[in-house]
């Protein structure tokens, strides 16, 4: 690091997209400072916590390379292990699918990323608001400001260099979800239909409990609240809510580009989410790690930061095509009245639905 900048690396917000980042770039040599304006990280819970096993993860993403090494999920972090998924339709009759996922305890699991991350090297500064960024300098709200060579969005959909550097709009969905107390099965579960216009509710098991909720789009809703949807859904379900919950997934994939200059963005910021199931915790790691380890090649030797956006289209390219194909066709798809929607969850459509699902190519024919 030379004496001109306090760090070579500030990464904004210390999700998994940015202690990814973090991890990484630290490993590979830089000085990495990690701004985050939660205290502890992970906090408040803001999705629906599930996440694909590794082995899930190679078969949804397979020119990701290297699934271990990234995915280190800690025990302590898995509430539930889920060996099945039921699609949903409004007639409450589910497609079955084998999936090996893991039910979260999400704050644990931020938790476990932030310690991987400060193993390499890379430092936290936690309940510190960046309010802008100019230049190379990054301006926190209590007055301090911090200089890097290279400065890294991962503050979600209002991240600041977001916000300020990038004028790429993105379709976002509100999300409302519970954590209730109970038994729920083992099965994931999701619902779509009228229940959750242009998006899909949830529910997935827990150890004690489920994460129950919904996301839509306000265009499909006519006029109804995401809370009266919420209310509804989660309403089917017996049980004591022990938390209530929300935020906003980027559903239009991800962005064109990801690098400006010096700045880069990852996670949800750079929209690294599967359009159509949701996916963006092992989305936005893959595109972290990715990130950290350009950044670090060019600190250390001075390869072109946009290698990060051709690595990433070379990795997660045609997933990300396949699933951005799949939620256009969903979205004209639920907009069907309920009974032409029960009509087609079939038995003769259900491969077709999955690997709509699993960012697969629907029709194996184009």
């Amino acid at each position: 690091m030379t004496d001109s900048f306090h760090h070579d690396v500030i990464v904004i917000g210390g999700g998994p997209a940015g202690s990814t980042v973090a991890r990484y770039a630290a490993a590979g040599g830089a000085d990495v400072l990690v701004i985050d304006g939660r205290d502890p990280i992970g906090t408040p819970l803001q999705c629906g916590e599930l996440v694909p096993s590794n082995d899930e993860m190679r078969r949804l993403c397979p020119d990701v390379p290297d699934m271990d090494d990234l995915f280190k999920t800690p025990q302590s972090a898995v509430s539930r292990i889920s060996t099945e998924m039921h699609l949903v339709p409004p007639s409450g009759n589910p497609l079955k699918f084998p999936f090996e996922g893991y039910v979260l305890n999400r704050v644990a699991h931020d938790e476990a990323l932030v310690e991987l991350a400060k193993e390499n090297g890379a430092k936290y500064l936690v309940d510190s608001h960046v309010s802008r960024v100019e230049g190379e300098t990054v301006y926190l709200r209590n007055g301090s400001s911090y200089t890097a060579k290279i400065i890294v969005g991962a503050g979600g959909h209002n991240d600041p260099l977001r916000r300020d550097f990038w004028d790429e709009s993105s379709t976002k969905i509100p999300v409302k979800f519970v954590l209730m107390d109970g038994e729920f099965g083992d099965a994931v579960e999701l619902h779509f239909g009228s229940m959750a216009p242009g998006g899909y509710a949830w529910m997935f098991p827990k150890s004690s409990g489920a994460n129950i909720g919904l996301g839509i789009q306000r265009s499909f809703a006519k006029g109804r609240s995401l809370n009266k949807y919420a209310e509804d859904f989660i309403s089917k379900y017996e049980g004591e809510v022990s938390f209530r919950g929300a935020g906003s997934l980027p559903m239009s994939g991800s962005i064109r580009t990801f690098v400006k200059g010096n700045y880069l963005l990852v996670g949800d910021s750079a929209g690294m989410v599967l359009p159509s199931n949701g996916a963006g915790i092992t989305i936005a790691m893959i595109g972290g790690r990715i990130a950290g380890q350009v950044i670090s090649e060019n600190l250390q030797n001075g390869t072109a930061l946009d290698e990060y956006e051709k690595r990433w289209k070379k990795q997660m390219g045609k997933v990300m095509r396949n699933s951005k194909r799949a939620f256009r066709f969903g979205s004209l798809m639920f907009r069907l009245p309920n009974w032409m929607l029960n009509a087609l969850f079939n038995r003769l459509t259900k491969g077709i639905i999955w690997r709509a699902v699993t960012c697969r190519r629907m029709f194996w024919i184009i």
